[in-house]
């Protein structure tokens, strides 16, 4: 299998946006679509090409049968393409991110949550629809990017690309993660942390951020400090044994 990646992580947001607006179109569909049309990778650029017949042709052809179209007016076929081209990405459920630049955030580390709506933890780490990515310090929350998995759809290992995905952070927050796959994330050098609750993202980060001052070993070697006990935060939380 190529290793040719399907889409930028960009691109990837703007396309499972469209597709939501799209009456939920296939998310599959469209990606093998757009592959078909502008190729692979698909690029912002690549995206910013494309017009309002371009999308109504894609929509008419061999792929509207899979992707169980029913049917887009003018205006959904516009506000689509608009989403494909970047505009009014951060007016849906995708919430903003903040700027953010190394040194921003003294003695912080970065937490991956799986998501599929909002800035909930919600998702199981094989089949969420993106990671939020977090920068926690001991004074600061700070949303540093929302990564979609559309990238890994088709990855030979699925579980591998998504790690690679999250290989920056140092800590995964998830609702449900397999063992195997809880392997995999630990290799990419990322702590798993199952929380079946789910809940607000920020809830869990604010929780682990009141105990930075105090980590666990894991977490300790990590930030390079001396490791104190964390017992009442992982009493809320469930660490994966890989």
């Amino acid at each position: 299998m190529s290793n040719t990646p399907i889409a930028s992580r960009e691109a990837a947001l703007r396309i499972a946006l469209a597709a939501r607006t799209l009456n939920n179109l296939n998310v599959r569909a469209l990606v093998e679509a757009l592959a078909d049309k502008c190729g692979l990778p698909i690029t912002e650029d690549r995206l910013a090409r494309l017009t309002v017949e371009d999308l109504r042709a894609l929509l008419a052809g061999d792929y509207a049968d899979q992707s169980c179209h029913v049917g887009v007016d003018a205006d959904t076929l516009k506000a689509a393409i608009r989403l494909l081209w970047g505009e009014g990405v951060a007016g849906s459920d995708f919430p903003p991110v903040q700027a953010y630049a190394d040194g921003d955030m003294p003695g912080s580390l970065r937490v991956a949550i799986a998501s599929n709506h909002n800035e909930l933890l919600d998702g199981h780490f094989g089949s969420c629809e993106r990671f939020l990515i977090y920068q926690v310090s001991p004074s600061e929350i700070r949303l540093v990017g929302v990564r979609s998995t559309l990238s890994t759809a088709d990855a030979e290992d699925k579980n591998a690309a998504r790690a690679e995905l999250i290989n920056d952070c140092q800590i995964l927050g998830v609702q449900s993660i397999g063992g195997p796959a809880a392997a995999k994330v630990v290799r990419a050098g990322v702590h798993p942390v199952k929380r079946p609750i789910g809940g607000e993202a920020r809830d869990m980060l604010a929780e682990l951020q009141g105990r930075l001052l105090a980590p666990p070993p894991w977490l300790a070697q990590i930030m390079g400090v001396p490791a104190h006990s964390l017992a009442k935060f992982e009493a809320d939380m469930e660490e994966i044994e890989p």
